[in-house]
C-alpha cells in the first residue's frame, strides 16, 4: 500500500515553527517511502479564514523545500459532501439540534454540584445533553441550530481501534483501544455542524482524509484524543480508518505550545531574519533532510 500524508492547515494566521515542524514529518514520511504528500487548506470557517494566509501558507512551504502531490484541496469546494454526511447522520437519527450557548453549558453543569471542575473531553467541557430529548429527530435537516452527534446512541460497537505508528525511521505500530463506555464519559456529545457555517473539525477531517485517501495521519499529540471521535465517525459513515501518529509540540522556552498570534516564531519572522530551512528544521528538533 501506498503511504499517501498531508498537511492541512488553517488560513486563519502565518504558519509558525510548530507547522513547519508538522509539515515536515508528514513530507517526509511519504518522501521516504516513495508515497505521495498532499496539501489541503482548511477554510471551512470563513469568518476567520483570509486570502492573504492562504497565498502566504503556499509561499512559507515552497521555501521550506516542500512538494506537494497534485492539486490543492480547500475546503470551501467541499460544502456538498459535508451536507450529504450530516444529512446521513440525520436520517439516521443520531443527531440533534442544539441551541445552548456557552453560558448555557456553563451553568447546567456548575448547577448540580457547585464549585466542582466540569468534566473535560477533546472539545473543552462535556455537554451535558441539555438538547437531547428537546426536538424531534424527523423531517428536514435543522439550518437554525448547532446540531450535535448523540454519542450514546451512535456507539454501536463494544470497542473502538486504531494503529498508532512512529516514523519509518522509528516507531513500532500500536493497536489503540478504547472501549464505549469510556468514550460516552470522556466524549460526550460533540458538534458537528454550527448555525454560522457547515460542518466541524471533526467531520471534514474525516470526509477530507477519506476524499483524499489518506493512509497516514501526521498530526500533534494535543489531538490524541480527538482522535476517537474520528474514528467513531468514520465507522458511523463507513470510511477508512488511516493509522495515525500523534507527533510530540514545539514549544517555547516556557514549556508552552507555540499558537499563530506569536508572530515571534512565525516562519516569516524567521524568513526575514536570513534563516535557512535547514535552520527551521534545527530548530524544530529534526535533522537536516537527505531527501
Amino acid at each position: 500500500m501506498t503511504c499517501v500524508t498531508r498537511f492541512a492547515p488553517s488560513p486563519t494566521g502565518p504558519l509558525h515553527l510548530g507547522h513547519a515542524f508538522s509539515a515536515f514529518i508528514a513530507h517526509d514520511m511519504a518522501r521516504a517511502s516513495g508515497g505521495r504528500f498532499l496539501l489541503r487548506i482548511e477554510d471551512i470557517d470563513t469568518t476567520r479564514s483570509r486570502p492573504q494566509w492562504d497565498t502566504q501558507i503556499l509561499d512559507d512551504l515552497a521555501w521550506l523545500g516542500l512538494t506537494w502531490d497534485g492539486p490543492v484541496m480547500r475546503q470551501t469546494d467541499r460544502l456538498d459532501a459535508y451536507r450529504a454526511a450530516l444529512d446521513t447522520l440525520w436520517q439516521q437519527g443520531l443527531l440533534y439540534p442544539c441551541t445552548c450557548t456557552r453560558r448555557d453549558i456553563a451553568t447546567a453543569l456548575s448547577a448540580p454540584q457547585e464549585g466542582a471542575d466540569p468534566p473535560m473531553g477533546p472539545d473543552g467541557v462535556i455537554y451535558p445533553g441539555t438538547c437531547r430529548d428537546l426536538s424531534p429527530r424527523t423531517g428536514p435537516i435543522p439550518t437554525e441550530a448547532a446540531l450535535r452527534l448523540d454519542l450514546g446512541a451512535a456507539l454501536h460497537h463494544p470497542r473502538y481501534t486504531f494503529t498508532e505508528t512512529g516514523t519509518p525511521a522509528n516507531g513500532t505500530p500500536r493497536t489503540m483501544t478504547r472501549s464505549a463506555d469510556v468514550l460516552l464519559s470522556q466524549v460526550g456529545d460533540i458538534v458537528l455542524s454550527r448555525k454560522d457555517f457547515l460542518g466541524s473539525y471533526h467531520l471534514s477531517v474525516i470526509l477530507d482524509d477519506a476524499a483524499q485517501q489518506i493512509t497516514h495521519v501526521t498530526r500533534g499529540e494535543d489531538l490524541f484524543d480527538a482522535t476517537w471521535i474520528h474514528v467513531v465517525l468514520q465507522v458511523l459513515l463507513s470510511l477508512p480508518t488511516p493509522t495515525y501518529h500523534h507527533h510530540r509540540l514545539v514549544r517555547d522556552e516556557t514549556g508552552k505550545r507555540l499558537a499563530k498570534r506569536d508572530d515571534a516564531r512565525s516562519l516569516a519572522t524567521y524568513r526575514s531574519e536570513g534563516r535557512t530551512p535547514d535552520d527551521i528544521r534545527h530548530l524544530a528538533g529534526l535533522a537536516p533532510s537527505s531527501l
